[in-house]
């Protein structure tokens, strides 16, 4: 794993977490929850290397 990814997370999760404070104060709340919903899917979108990876790993251990 490199720290390139959890900067990435982090900003992603900075990011996401200023827009949802600026549209609940705006009165915006669904738009809020599709950000958040978006903010997760970019995330996971950039781990699901590292989750494949991790289950190939597990995989060998175990003898699957």
């Amino acid at each position: 794993m490199d720290i390139s990814l959890i900067i990435k997370v982090a900003g992603v999760g900075i990011l996401v977490s200023v827009a949802c404070q600026l549209l609940g104060k705006s009165g915006r709340d669904e738009q809020s929850t599709l950000v958040t919903l978006a903010g997760i899917v970019v995330v996971l979108l950039l781990l699901i290397r590292e989750i494949g990876d991790l289950f190939d790993l597990i995989c060998t251990v175990f003898g699957f």
